[in-house]
C-alpha cells in the first residue's frame, strides 16, 4: 500500500472523552470548531493561514469564537487531518483516508491561492502519482468514496478510480504481479502454495474477485467502463457477473425475499441482467441464467429485465438441462411448473436460430443434417415433458402446446416424445378417449425405434388405432428390409415378398383372434407367446386393415399377368395401403401412414 507523510512536528492533539479534542500549546485556544459532534479547541492563526473557508467564517479580531461545520465530508477524522496539516504536525495519508482528506481540504478551501503547497495540491499529487497507479489502492479508495458523496463524485475521485481499475483489468496477465489482487478467495491449501511458491501463470480473470467486493452501484460502473474499452472478452464479463451474483445473492429464499433486503436484491439482479453480454457464444452459461431467472421471478424484478433475460436464455437453450428448466409456477398458475415460460424460451430459441445467418437447417426425410442445437433442444423438451407429465394439474392442451413448439425437423426420433406421452397417460388415467387421441396423434410411428415400437404395441394405455399404426409400419419395415437384402429383377421374388408380407400380417390377426377367444372363454395366454403382443381390442379397425391389405395383395397378383412393366413392388404396395388406411380414418391426424 502506498502512503505519504505530511508535516514533521510531534502530535500535540489531546482528547477529553470521545467528544473533545484540543491542541496542546502554551497559548490558550481561541476558536472552537464543531464537526460531527466533536468539539475541536484550536488556534485561529494556523487554521486561517491555510483555510479560506475558515478565514471567511472567523475574523482575526474575534476571540473565543465557536463555529459549526455541518455536513463535513469525512467527519471528525478528516477534519483532524486538515487541522494537523495546518499545525505542521506529521500525518500519514494512505488509500484508506486519502479520499476523505481530499474532500475535507476542498470543503475548507485549502488551495494554492491561500498558501503555496497547500493540502489540496499535495493530496492531488499523491492520488495521481501513487494511488491511481496501484490496483489494490484504487479499489480501496473507490470503496471509501461511497460515504463521501457528493464531494467524491464532484472531485472526480470516483471516476478516476473507476477508469484506473478498468484500464488495469485489460493489461497482459504476464505483466501482473499476483500480489496485486485484493480479496481473492482461495482454499487454505491454495493460499499456502501461493505463499511458498512463485506463481508462474496469472489467469486472465485475476481481477474478478477483487471488484466483486464493491457495492452494486460501483460494480455496475466499473463493469460498464470495462465493457466500453472493448478489450475484455464476453467470457470474462460473464464470469465476473456470475461471481458477483454468487457473492451477494443469498441461497435462502427467506433471506432473498425479506422485506429488509428485497429492494437491494432486486436492484442487484436487474443490474446483473443489464450487464449481460449480448454475444450468444460468450458470457454466462445457460444454467446460471436460468437460476438468475428463478431469482428474478421470486423478487419480482421488472418485466423488461425478465424479458431481456428470457431472450438471453432462449438464444442458448441448447445448453440447458432439464433440472434448470423446472421453474416453479406463479401463484396464478395451476401447474407445479411454469410450462408457459418454457414455451416462451423455446420460441425465443427458434426465433434466434432462424434469424441467425449461420444457423440453417437442412432437412431430408424430416431428419436434421446441419445443426445439432435443434436436436439438443428437441431432446431437452421431450425429457422435460416426461418430467412434468406427473403433474396432476397439467392439461392435455398444455402438453400438446409445448410439444408442438418444437419444429418437426428437431425431433427426428420420437422415442422421447412417446415416453413422455406414456408417462402422462399412466398419471392421468381419467382423461377422455378424445384427449388420448389428441396426445397420440403427436407420435409419428415412422420415427419410433424397433424397441419403442414393441413397447407401444403392448401398451394398453394407447388408443387402438395408434397400436395398429405401429404394427403396420413395423410390417412395412420388415418388407423393406427383406427387399433390400434380396434385390433382383426376378418378378417371382417380388410376388414372394408380397405373399410373405400378407401371410405375416394375417398370422398376427389370427393370433389376436385366438387371444380374444381365449379371454372370452376365461383362458389366459401363456407368458411370452406372440398372442401377447396386443391386448384384447375391437375388431373393427383390424377388419379394415385386413381388407385393405388383402385388396392390395390381389392387385399385386393381378398386375403380374398384365406384364412386367405394370407390376408393383411390395414396398409400393404397402405404402399405397398405408394411404388407404389413413383415408379411411374419420379423424384428421397430423401423421398418417405413408
Amino acid at each position: 500500500m502506498k502512503f505519504m507523510k505530511l508535516g514533521s512536528k510531534r502530535d500535540s492533539f489531546q482528547s477529553e472523552g470521545s467528544s473533545v479534542r484540543y491542541a496542546l500549546s502554551e497559548l490558550a485556544t481561541d476558536v472552537v470548531v464543531n464537526v460531527a459532534g466533536v468539539r475541536f479547541h484550536l488556534h485561529k492563526f494556523p487554521l486561517l493561514s491555510k483555510s479560506l473557508r475558515l478565514k471567511k467564517l472567523v475574523s482575526d479580531e474575534a476571540s473565543d469564537v465557536e463555529i459549526q461545520l455541518s455536513e463535513f465530508p469525512g467527519g471528525a477524522k478528516a477534519f483532524e487531518i486538515c487541522a494537523k496539516f495546518c499545525y505542521g504536525i506529521a500525518v500519514t495519508l494512505n488509500a484508506y483516508n486519502v479520499a476523505a482528506a481530499r474532500c475535507a481540504a476542498e470543503y475548507l478551501e485549502m488551495i494554492e491561492d491561500v498558501d503555496r503547497g497547500n493540502l489540496v495540491l499535495k493530496v492531488e499529487i499523491f492520488l495521481n502519482s501513487s494511488i491511481l497507479r496501484s490496483w489494490k489502492d484504487s479499489i480501496i479508495v473507490l470503496q471509501s468514496t461511497r460515504s463521501l458523496l457528493p464531494w467524491s463524485e464532484d472531485l472526480r475521485i470516483v471516476g478516476r478510480c473507476i477508469d484506473s481499475i478498468a484500464s488495469k483489468t485489460s493489461v497482459d496477465p504476464s505483466m501482473v504481479n499476483w500480489s496485486y489482487t485484493y480479496n481473492r478467495k482461495a482454499s487454505s491449501s491454495s493460499s499456502e502454495i501461493r505463499s511458498s511458491e512463485k506463481i508462474e501463470h496469472v489467469p486472465d480473470d485475476w481481477w474478478i474477485d477483487d471488484i466483486c467486493e464493491l457495492d452494486v452501484d460501483l460494480f455496475k460502473r466499473v463493469m460498464i467502463a470495462i465493457k466500453s474499452k472493448g478489450r475484455m472478452n464476453g467470457g470474462a464479463i460473464g464470469e465476473a457477473l456470475r461471481t458477483y451474483a454468487i457473492r451477494w445473492i443469498p441461497n435462502s429464499v427467506d433471506a432473498l425475499v425479506s422485506d429488509a433486503n428485497v429492494v437491494r436484491h432486486k436492484c442487484l439482479v436487474e443490474t446483473i441482467i443489464r450487464l449481460l453480454p449480448s454475444d450468444k457464444g460468450a458470457g454466462c452459461s445457460c444454467s446460471f441464467l436460468l437460476k438468475l431467472l428463478k431469482v428474478a421471478i421470486l423478487i419480482g424484478a421488472e418485466d423488461s429485465s425478465r424479458e431481456d433475460l428470457t431472450r438471453s436464455i432462449g438464444s442458448k437453450l441448447d445448453e440447458a438441462s432439464v433440472n434448470d428448466l423446472l421453474i416453479p409456477s406463479q401463484p396464478t398458475q395451476a401447474t407445479l411448473y411454469d410450462i408457459e415460460l418454457v414455451r416462451r424460451l423455446v420460441r425465443q430459441f427458434v426465433e434466434s436460430e432462424t434469424s441467425s445467418r449461420d444457423s440453417k437447417i437442412v432437412a431430408a426425410n424430416d431428419f436434421v443434417l446441419g445443426h445439432g442445437s435443434w436436436l439438443k433442444v428437441g431432446k431437452l423438451i421431450d425429457v422435460y415433458l416426461a418430467s412434468v407429465a406427473h403433474d396432476p394439474n397439467l392439461t392435455v392442451s398444455d402438453f400438446v402446446a409445448l410439444s408442438d413448439s418444437i419444429p418437426d425437423a428437431a425431433r427426428p426420433i420420437h422415442d422421447g416424445l412417446y415416453g413422455a406421452i406414456d408417462a402422462y397417460l399412466k398419471e392421468h388415467k381419467n382423461i377422455t378417449k378424445s384427449e388420448k387421441k389428441t396426445l397420440c396423434v403427436l407420435i409419428d410411428v415412422k420415427k419410433l425405434t424397433t424397441e419403442m415400437s414393441m413397447h407401444a404395441a403392448q401398451n394398453e394405455q394407447l388408443p387402438l388405432r395408434t397400436v395398429v399404426q405401429v404394427l403396420f409400419f413395423e410390417q412395412v419395415k420388415a418388407v423393406v428390409s427383406g427387399r433390400a437384402s434380396n434385390v433382383s429383377p426376378d418378378e417371382n421374388r417380388r410376388r414372394m415378398a408380397a405373399d410373405s408380407a400378407g401371410k405375416s400380417l394375417r398370422k398376427q390377426m389370427d393370433e389376436l383372434k385366438v387371444k380374444e377367444e381365449a379371454v372370452k372363454n376365461g383362458k389366459v395366454a401363456k407368458r411370452g407367446s406372440s398372442a401377447q403382443l396386443l391386448p384384447s381390442r375391437s375388431k373393427r379397425i383390424f377388419d379394415k386393415l385386413w381388407k385393405g391389405f388383402g385388396s392390395a395383395e390381389n392387385k399385386s397378383k393381378s398386375s403380374e399377368t398384365s406384364g412386367s412393366g405394370s407390376s408393383q413392388s411390395p414396398v409400393s404396395t404397402i405404402r399405397g395401403e398405408g394411404k388407404m388406411m389413413a383415408a379411411s380414418s374419420s379423424r384428421n391426424r397430423r401423421h398418417s401412414i405413408s
